[in-house]
Order: C-alpha cells, then sequence, then structure tokens
C-alpha cells in the first residue's frame, strides 16, 4: 500500500517531496563523481579516515546508488536509508577521524529517515510482509 493509497496528498505535496528527492539526489551524485574523480583534497581526507582509497570508491558507489534509488518511486525509501546509513557512516568518520562538521551529517540523516519511514508500507509490500 503506498502513501496516497492511504491518506489524500495534494499535488504541492508531491511536487515538494519530488524536489527534495532530487536536490538530495543530485548532492549525492555530485559528492559521489567528486570522490571518483579524486582531487587531493578527497585523496587526502579518506587518507585521514585510513581505511584506504578502496573505500572512497566504496562510498562513492554506495551514495550514486542511493541517489538513483531514491529517484525510483519502487526503491525511494530504500535509496534513503541507504543514503542515510552513508550519513551515519560520515557522522563517525567527522567525529572521530576528521574532526570536522558533524551537523550537516545529522541533518541529511534525519530528513532521509523522514523519506523513508514516508516509504514504510512501500518497502514492506517490496520485501513481501
Amino acid at each position: 500500500m503506498s502513501l496516497t493509497a492511504t491518506a489524500p496528498t495534494s499535488r504541492s505535496k508531491v511536487i515538494g517531496f519530488w524536489v527534495l528527492k532530487i536536490v538530495f539526489a543530485l548532492a549525492f551524485i555530485g559528492a559521489g563523481g567528486a570522490k571518483i574523480y579524486g582531487p587531493p583534497a578527497m585523496v587526502a581526507e579518506f587518507d585521514a579516515v585510513g581505511l584506504g582509497q578502496w573505500f572512497r570508491y566504496f562510498t562513492a558507489a554506495l551514495e550514486i546508488i542511493g541517489a538513483i534509488l531514491l529517484l525510483m518511486p519502487k526503491t525511494t525509501g530504500f535509496g534513503a536509508l541507504l543514503l542515510a546509513a552513508v550519513c551515519g557512516g560520515a557522522f563517525f568518520a567527522q567525529l572521530f577521524a576528521l574532526h570536522g562538521d558533524i551537523v550537516h551529517t545529522i541533518v541529511m540523516a534525519i530528513i532521509l529517515l523522514a523519506i523513508a519511514w514516508t516509504q514504510r508500507n512501500q518497502m514492506s509490500a517490496a520485501l513481501g510482509r
């Protein structure tokens, strides 16, 4: 059962939801692309994390896959959960290794988890529950 089947949804809410998903998808595609491209600052950041450069490519793949899933109506919730997990990893990397800003990771994770929550019925149906 989808969100539209359980509650009336105004056109502006649907448009707003799509705008939110597109903005997040573009942000994560851009971040993933930057990780793949590998500017010196990005390479140094992942060196500081201490897991090696393979982790930079792995993170980029997760970000791009999550962004694509976020934009596909049947997989929006799964994409949001994947990207929220990436934000969780970024939170711990910022907190313990990079000593940088953690607020943006928290805010993004909360918004992504809210998106996933709105898609919980659809995700449950996709999992056969």
